[in-house]
Order: C-alpha cells, then sequence, then structure tokens
C-alpha cells in the first residue's frame, strides 16, 4: 500500500466504527459532479468516462466539494458501471438517459460474452485515481470508495440501461432463477475483488449501492439480494476488518434486520425511511446513514436548517452519519449543499451539549 498522508479528520471512520463523537459527521451522496459549476467546466472539455478514467480529472472532481464545504468525506469520482465494462459490456452515457447498454443479456446464453475481468488491468485507472485523490487530499478527511451491488449492476446488464420497473431484468428471476444466480454469483465475485483492492489503492471507508433493491419484494429480495450482499461484506471484512463497510438498499424496509446481521458497519437510509423505527429494529447492530430527502434542498435556507434539525433528531446524537437519502441532483444550488452541512455541524454539536 502507498504512503499517505496523516489523517486530521476521521470523525467519520470513529462514528462508522460506533464509537461517539463530538459532532456528526457528514458527507452527500453524488457531492461531487453536475450541480458544481467547477465540475460542469470541467465537462466543457472532457466527456463524463473520460473524467472517470483519467485519474488526474477524477482526482480533481473529488476534491472540488471538499474544497467548497466542511465536508468530513471524500468520495471518489466513478461510476459503479466501470463493473459492467470491466466484464466485457458496452456502456454509453447518454445525455438526458444515462447509462445504457447498446447490446445488454437478453438472454441467458448471451452470459457467454462475459469475461473474467484482469481487475488491475480493466479497473487500474480507478485504483490509481483513489491513490491520487487520497495523496492530494493531503488527510484533511477520509475517502470513500464504492461499488454498484450485484442486483443493480444486473438490473442494468439486462434491462439496458435506466426503467422505471426493470421488468425484464425482474422477469429474469422468475424465468432464469439458476441462471440470474450464476450472473449475480459472477458479479459479486468481481465486486469482491474490486472494492478489496481499493482499499490497497488507498480508500479509506467503502460504500456498496444497491439503488433498485427496492424493486424486490421481501422474498425475491431473501433470494436475490440479501446473499450476495452479504457474501461481499464477508469477503472485504476478511481481507481489510479495518475498513468500514457501508450498504445502501434503497426502499428495503423491510430488509433492514437481516442486513444488521451481516458484516455492514453501517446501513445507509433512503428518505421514505424512518429514523427512530430504523433504529428499532436495527439496535447497536449497525451504525446508521442518511437520509434527508435531496428534495429538501430546494427550500430556502431557515427551512432547510429546520429539516435538518428534525433528521438529526430522528436518529439521535450518536451511530449516525449524516447524509442525503439518495444523490445530490443536477439542479440543487450549491449554497444550499452548504447550509445542509453546516446545519448538520451546528445542530449535531448543540444536541450532544443539551
Amino acid at each position: 500500500m502507498p504512503d499517505f498522508p496523516s489523517l486530521e479528520n476521521d470523525l467519520i471512520l470513529r462514528t462508522a466504527r460506533g464509537e461517539s463523537t463530538d459532532r456528526t459527521p457528514v458527507w452527500m451522496m453524488r457531492q461531487a459532479g453536475r450541480y458544481l459549476p467547477e465540475y460542469r467546466a470541467i465537462r466543457e472539455e472532457h466527456d463524463f468516462f473520460d473524467v472517470v478514467e483519467t485519474p488526474d480529472l477524477a482526482a480533481e472532481v473529488t476534491i472540488q466539494p471538499v474544497d467548497r464545504f466542511p465536508l468530513d468525506a471524500a468520495i471518489l469520482f466513478s461510476d459503479i458501471m466501470v463493473v459492467p465494462e470491466a466484464m466485457g459490456l458496452t456502456v454509453e452515457m447518454v445525455s438526458g438517459k444515462g447509462p445504457t447498454f447498446p447490446n445488454p443479456l437478453s438472454t441467458p446464453d448471451e452470459m457467454e460474452r462475459l469475461v473474467e475481468p484482469d481487475i488491475d488491468e480493466a479497473l487500474g485507472h480507478v485504483f490509481e485515481a483513489l491513490t491520487v485523490t487520497r495523496q492530494q487530499l493531503e488527510g484533511r478527511v477520509p475517502l470513500i470508495g464504492f461499488s454498484g451491488a450485484p442486483w443493480t449492476l444486473m438490473a442494468y446488464m439486462v434491462e439496458g440501461g435506466g426503467s422505471k420497473s426493470y421488468r425484464h431484468a425482474r422477469a429474469w428471476l422468475y424465468e432464469h432463477p439458476d441462471a440470474s444466480k450464476a450472473l449475480l454469483e459472477r458479479i459479486t465475485d468481481v465486486v469482491v475483488d474490486y472494492l478489496i483492492q481499493q482499499v490497497e489503492a488507498g480508500a479509506q471507508m467503502l460504500q456498496v449501492f444497491d439503488s433498485w433493491a427496492g424493486l424486490h419484494g421481501p422474498e425475491t429480495f431473501r433470494t436475490f439480494c440479501l446473499p450476495y450482499l452479504d457474501e461481499i461484506a464477508t469477503r472485504v471484512k476478511d481481507a481489510h476488518p479495518e475498513v468500514p463497510l457501508v450498504v445502501f438498499p434503497k426502499n428495503v424496509h423491510y430488509g433492514l434486520d437481516a442486513l444488521a446481521e451481516t458484516d455492514y458497519d453501517v446501513i445507509s437510509l433512503d428518505w421514505t425511511m424512518d429514523p427512530k423505527s430504523a433504529r428499532e429494529v436495527v439496535g447497536d447492530r449497525a451504525v446508521l446513514q442518511g437520509n434527508l430527502d435531496p428534495c429538501a434542498l430546494y427550500a430556502a435556507p431557515d427551512a432547510l436548517r429546520r429539516e435538518v434539525q428534525h433528521m438529526l433528531a430522528g436518529f439521535g446524537p450518536h451511530q449516525h452519519i449524516a447524509n442525503l437519502g439518495h444523490g445530490m441532483l443536477p439542479d440543487h444550488d450549491p449554497e444550499h449543499a452548504g447550509v445542509f452541512v453546516d446545519a448538520v455541524h451546528e445542530h449535531s454539536r448543540r444536541m450532544r451539549t443539551v
């Protein structure tokens, strides 16, 4: 592992391990990207995947929000689609549509097109970006690495892009259950190796995004999501027990108890989940993260501060990492993001002194 500067702010790491702290740490999903004018300036000269695949550019974009706001973590600017790309599928970022697969996996027979990637060769640009970013952060805050979860990646790989229902991908689970499990296992193996090597390149915390987990009912979640999420946590923790792991199972209210039994240190909640109810289910088995509605950032500053205060009260003063319930939106005002971050710091300190 490369030599890195000493860490000045380890608040989020201590919180993820369940330690009490003098305030709540805060970061934002998609905190680097489209809502920042400095990011848009870079995109005027480079397309999306050029930024992702150029370590110096990815590092610059990752650090932009840390320069602008008093955040407690940086998260690498990358994309979950690098894993399907590494496995041999073509992904295009289409304006107005998002990630698109020109040739998705229409039938199980087409799984023959997938490759077992050389992780270093296929994803070396991500590892280099992590190392460069960690060096350039100079210990200001920890650096978070991430991957998409197996089901969420499978959903895109089969559906061919974004969808309201993901009916083609969900149909696979019923029409081709064994092939679906085989595909999920293959993705899991790549994700595990990918996350382990992210740590070795400089990531100090990891998040697994299961953005489409909520498409499942409880039974299919237990069959086609939970085992693979569990396996990722177990295998990554075997390799790096010191690195906190976060899982973001969007819209999976019914899965919190089962996820709390896995090796994830932190469970991230979307804005539809009630923090008090989640805490009752999870107890002290995991730290909770989240979960302000991203649309609250459209509110006037005073109203936004009240929303933050309400969120913090729901989670309580400890075992909480403040975040949004999903990512920043392209037309968010950066000034309102700053209000969110400052309000978390201010109100969480006040909660601990009452």
